[in-house]
């Protein structure tokens, strides 16, 4: 039985490391996609996840299928292609510091995955399905997320949820909008960032937590905030969580994706439904997402950067002045 599995992208992130004096990038390619990424920390701390999706049989296809087998990500789910490209994505920062990205997605593997390639196996076999956004931008990839979600409620499967908005990836922001509110009709949780709800709703972290809670299917809700940590509400109880302060930040790619991945491995650890989670409960599983993601930042890439699980209690303890394991 898995705990998680995940349908989406799987691409390469390639990430500045310096900048020359003509002001061109000396990159660094690292594993990457924000579901791929979710799974990883759902295998660092003790799940089983498996993974659905579509790469090139190109030599960084090959890479990443091998990454998340090293990560413990089940892979068979993993359709190659001979026609189509696996999908790079190109962070750079604006002068203000903050990310840009750009894609190489014309069409990339992911965005052609069909629902007949779907292993519906894994499906069958798993406590929580999880899905994003970056699945619906094009087709035959959304109407296969669409048919798989369905899928996977129809098999009462707990849906977890994270927006995941990268403008460029769309042909118009009102299609985004779509396609973010149709994800938010399906979810049980959601992981949403502070950017997002101000996208959607215009409002701020905590409001747009009650908001998804008043007028979506949710029961959890998670609005993370980078540096500001993030809120959390369900039906019991809502609060907020700082983020770890003297974090050496080398690279934020991947952190938000952590934070969920964590968050939902600490939830399954718990064997609670969403709805019947203590304030205690939630505080403790948003400090240790809180926590494994800021200490991500301090090395690069995303799958790579995941911090062992005593790290992360050890952090805990230090910075929330709480004996992280008391749930245990």
């Amino acid at each position: 039985m898995y705990d998680v599995v995940a349908l989406g992208e799987l691409l390469i992130d390639f990430t500045t490391q310096s900048i020359d004096s003509d002001g061109y990038p000396t990159m660094a390619a690292h594993p990457g996609g924000a579901p791929a990424n979710f799974l990883a920390a759902i295998a660092k701390f003790g799940g089983k996840a498996g993974m659905l999706g579509k790469v090139g049989t190109d030599t960084f296809g090959k890479l990443l299928t091998n990454t998340l087998r090293g990560a413990g990500i089940e892979t068979k789910g993993l359709v190659a292609a001979d026609d189509v490209f696996t999908t790079l994505a190109f962070v750079t920062l604006d002068e203000n510091g903050d990310r840009e990205f750009a894609f190489a997605r014309k069409p990339g593997a992911d965005t052609q995955l069909t629902f007949d390639e779907l292993d519906l196996s894994l499906i069958d076999e798993t406590r929580v399905f999880h899905f994003g956004t970056l699945s619906l931008t094009d087709e035959p990839a959304r109407t296969t997320t669409y048919r798989a979600v369905e899928y996977a409620k129809t098999h009462g499967k707990l849906v977890t949820y994270d927006p995941n908005l990268r403008k460029p990836l769309w042909r118009s922001l009102d299609e985004a909008k779509e396609q973010m509110l149709w994800g938010l009709r399906q979810a049980d949780v959601v992981k949403i960032s502070d950017e997002e709800v101000e996208f959607l709703f215009g409002l701020g972290a905590r409001e747009g937590a009650q908001y998804i809670l008043g007028h979506f299917p949710a029961k959890l809700v998670f609005v993370t905030c980078g540096a500001d940590g993030c809120w959390f509400e369900n039906q019991n109880a809502c609060g907020h969580v700082d983020s770890l302060k003297n974090v050496k930040v080398v690279d934020t790619t991947g952190a938000g994706d952590i934070f969920g991945g964590s968050a939902v491995s600490r939830f399954l650890e718990l064997g609670k439904a969403p709805e019947a989670l203590t304030r205690d409960d939630l505080a403790y599983m948003a400090r240790y997402a809180a926590a494994a993601a800021s200490l991500s930042t301090e090395a690069s890439g995303a799958i790579p950067s995941i911090p062992k699980k005593e790290a992360v209690l050890q952090k805990m303890q230090e910075a929330y002045c709480v004996q992280a394991d008391a749930h245990r």
